[in-house]
């Protein structure tokens, strides 16, 4: 990971060095439930130490999909975005290798086998893309995302901003870690397989619903402004219109969400549901029994009441249920 190679001191000259130590604090203070603003800070503390034209974050998933939730270009905004990586881009040379890519390194060629972000009618001439590692299930670390930094103008990076760079995406790094290692507190809880973070209808229905809201705010407090004319006036009471739409039927789609895990684990005594949270873990008879210190008689008792209430066939239908009721 990156962070194993900071104990030895960081050779990068003086001003990039205050600009670094700058970054951290802010990020520490700032940035640590925000990511889009995390990234788009690196990106603005990456540009204060040498030519930034391109910046984007990209993350693996499955076997060979990036999704990219942050991409600058040229001075704009990149929307997020997909894209299945190749055998010859920068995704995969980062898997095999496992190091920081510099375009020196092959004349750009992996740079150029990939999906170009932002302009695709111009080509970067220089680039660092550094992995961002996480543990893995056997302990080791496992490449699972990259900050890319790219310039339009040869030879933009030399060995004091890649330094930089990485570096800076050691701080990412640890903060993204950081909330992984705190997930899997939550999931040393009973039911621990049920991942804090697993999405649900209403957690999704629910951010969008306050992003929107947000978005309201800011449109309302714009008509409040002294110098609006009438054209903005009419975009803002448009934006401000559908929004307030936007709200409303998210609530109403909220209403048609399965209330049938909640209502069936409700059902249930205090005893039951202790028992039926531990079928999630996949506990047989004994190891509930020696978990709950009551006996094998009670056990069964308990998962009899279970099944009727529930009036499913068997504890792996119940365990799924519960587990979308904890989930919600």
């Amino acid at each position: 990971m990156q962070g194993d190679q900071a104990a030895a001191p960081l050779r990068v000259d003086a001003e990039t060095a205050i600009i670094l130590r700058e970054a951290y604090h802010k990020i520490e203070a700032l940035f640590r439930a925000d990511h889009y603003g995390l990234y788009d800070y690196v990106r603005v503390v990456a540009g204060k130490i040498a030519r930034v034209d391109t910046f984007f974050v990209g993350f693996l998933q499955g076997s060979s999909r990036v999704r990219y939730p942050y991409g600058y270009d040229d001075g704009q905004y990149v929307a997020p975005d997909t894209h299945i990586f190749g055998p010859n881009g920068q995704t995969a040379w980062l898997l095999n290798h496992r190091q920081t890519y510099r375009f020196a390194y092959d004349g750009g060629a992996a740079l150029h086998a990939g999906v170009p972000i932002g302009n695709v009618g111009r080509r970067s001439e220089d680039a660092v893309t550094v992995p961002i590692f996480r543990p893995a299930k056997d302990g080791g670390p496992q490449v699972f995302g990259m900050l890319s930094m790219q310039s339009y103008q040869p030879d933009s990076y030399d060995d004091n901003a890649v330094r930089a760079f990485e570096w800076l995406s050691g701080v990412v790094e640890r903060v993204l870690t950081r909330e992984g290692e705190d997930r899997d507190a939550l999931r040393r809880l009973p039911a621990g397989d049920v991942a804090p973070n697993t999405l649900t209808s209403d957690h999704v229905m629910e951010y969008l619903a306050h992003r929107v809201g947000s978005i309201r705010e800011i449109a309302v407090e714009a008509m409040g402004e002294a110098e609006v004319t009438a054209a903005v006036r009419g975009h803002l009471t448009r934006i401000i219109d559908a929004t307030e739409h936007i709200q409303s039927e998210l609530i109403e789609m909220l209403m048609e969400t399965d209330e049938g895990p909640e209502r069936r684990f409700a059902s249930l005594t205090k005893a039951q549901q202790g028992v039926a949270v531990r079928l999630v873990d996949g506990l047989d008879n004994d190891q509930l029994s020696a978990e709950l210190g009551i006996s094998l008689n009670t056990v069964k008792t308990h998962l009899s009441a279970i099944l009727r209430k529930y009036g499913m066939a068997n504890r792996a239908q119940v365990a799924d249920d519960v587990r979308k009721y904890l989930a919600r």
